[in-house]
């Protein structure tokens, strides 16, 4: 019954409320009686309480004067404040100076220890709840892998992982981190297993298969296009589930919110995934009909420099006609982001409006280079944190705050592909001239140990650039990186605990397609 927390009830009537004190102090509460708000302000000054009720109406110092001296002393002391008065305007007036709760006389025991348990053990009750139900859904998600789970269960699979893995975050006191990693280090094992027995599949429309980057426009784009007057198509380059996940808490009070998936092609890189998106094609198919604008993306340092066109070519292979040019915008400037928030609205006189945000692969690629951001977001529920925080602040909510609430517009968001953090590296082999990506490579007998990666002999199989004709890929399996045996403890070093794509996981593949629908 002790609960060791200590309670200051503040009331010029303390009498009338002795039930509910013994009733508190029966529950192990120890509860301190003050009858005006001088004595409250003093008692808190001289003890730690873990809860204050306070009277709205007393004499002399009235319950929000009590209120704003308490704050002062104690900012972060949770206080309840008990009223007849139910007003609209005083409960804001309270609410404002940040009570946490508030109690409409007259009240009851249960009601009483309700707020206490809300208050002050809400976070370990809840954390108890959430460590019975995770360790039963551990279970749950080890018996479906064993049930070779087709592209719908592995989503679902990702989708609960994920959910689990940010539920988790609100409770580290849990220890429950670690189990949730290796879990998941244990779904990728099986995920990688699966696509590399899949994927030729898919790509060659030999079984079912879930929807493919090349297909994103055709399905999700072109169907609703003249039924607004204008789309806005989002591609943010490298955002995860889990990422979306926390931009979608802000975004829920401007927008009705839906969310399908697909899967992101191999490697999950930007010069094929988001050439993929933009063109409807494969690498393969794009290099064979556009050679002269596909020499100038197969570089990641050159990233995608012939977008635009290709949604236009797109466009014209489906028969689309807009009624004015696609705009086409890149982001990967701050003072530029800002200016395409401050017109973004204007943006509404093209029909089709294709804007890439290039933000959250900056903050991945920049945790590897920076040392002040890896202490910042050392692991993945920080990263989330980090992500979180850019987005509070970015233009990019920004735009959509101000695209909130405006008739006629449809916006679309999705991503190239996701990142995984990288824990182990393993040796690869291959000449001077191979890629020099960490989770794919390709070049003339690129090899690692097939533990760790796919290797891909014929890279038309899979819808690959055959390049010369005489290259072969390997892609990366779960959360490992390539690193050449040169120098092989350094590079292992570097690149250790770093966030990349390319390869075969469920953060980098498995990815949401949302539509927003201004409320």
């Amino acid at each position: 019954m002790e609960t060791n927390n200590k309670i200051l009830w503040v009331d010029d009537e303390i009498e009338m409320l002795k039930s509910n004190i013994i009733f508190l102090r029966q529950k192990g509460y120890d509860v301190i009686e003050s009858t005006n708000g001088e004595d409250a302000v003093r008692l808190i000054g001289e003890n730690e309480f873990d809860l204050v009720f306070l009277d709205e109406m007393m004499p002399g110092m009235g319950g929000l004067e009590t209120l704003l001296e308490i704050k002062e002393i104690r900012p972060n002391l949770p206080i309840v404040m008990v009223t007849k008065n139910e007003t609209e305007s005083l409960m804001e007036e309270a609410i404002g100076k940040k009570i946490t709760d508030y109690l409409i006389k007259p009240v009851n025991p249960n009601q009483v220890l309700l707020v206490c348990k809300k208050i002050i053990q809400g976070q370990k009750i809840k954390g108890s709840v959430v460590s019975r139900d995770y360790i039963q859904e551990f279970n749950r998600i080890s018996v479906e892998l064993m049930n070779n789970p087709g592209w719908k269960e592995w989503i679902d699979l990702h989708i609960k992982l994920t959910n689990w893995e940010m539920e988790l975050d609100e409770h580290p006191e849990l220890g429950l981190k670690q189990t949730a990693t290796d879990q998941r280090r244990e779904v990728n094992v099986e995920f990688s297993k699966y696509v590399e027995k899949n994927y030729i599949d898919w790509v060659n429309n030999k079984a079912e298969r879930p929807v493919l980057s090349n297909e994103i426009v055709e399905r999700y784009i072109i169907p609703n296009i003249n039924d607004f007057k204008s789309t806005y198509f989002f591609i943010v380059d490298c955002m995860r589930l889990d990422q979306w996940l926390l931009m979608e808490k802000f975004l829920s009070g401007f927008f009705k919110i839906s969310k399908e998936y697909y899967y992101s092609i191999l490697p999950t890189a930007t010069p094929y995934c988001r050439n993929a998106i933009f063109a409807g094609l494969f690498p393969s198919e794009i290099e064979k009909h556009y050679p002269e604008l596909w020499r100038g993306n197969d570089d990641e340092n050159s990233k995608n420099n012939y977008e635009k066109q290709f949604l236009i070519k797109l466009l014209e292979r489906k028969r689309i006609k807009l009624r004015n040019e696609i705009r086409y915008t890149k982001i990967m400037d701050s003072d530029f982001s800002r200016g395409i928030e401050n017109k973004i609205i204007s943006f509404s006189e093209s029909q089709l409006n294709a804007v890439v945000i290039n933000f959250v692969d900056m903050i991945a690629h920049s945790r590897s280079d920076n040392a002040i951001l890896k202490e910042i977001a050392p692991d993945d529920s920080a990263y989330r944190s980090l992500t979180s925080s850019w987005f509070e602040h970015s233009s990019f909510f920004g735009m959509l705050r101000h695209l909130a609430g405006k008739p006629n517009i449809r916006i679309v968001i999705t991503t190239d592909h996701g990142s995984i953090r990288c824990l182990h590296g393993v040796k690869v082999h291959g000449d001077r001239e191979s890629a020099p990506n960490l989770r794919y490579k390709y070049g003339k007998n690129v090899k690692a140990d097939a533990r760790n990666a796919l290797f891909i002999r014929n890279p038309l199989d899979y819808k690959f650039p055959i390049r010369n004709g005489i290259v072969n890929y390997i892609i990366a399996k779960e959360d490992f990186y390539f690193v050449y045996p040169t120098d092989y403890h350094q590079y292992l070093t570097k690149y250790n605990d770093t966030f990349q794509h390319g390869g075969i996981s469920t953060e980098e593949m498995i990815l949401p397609i949302i539509n927003l629908e201004p409320k």
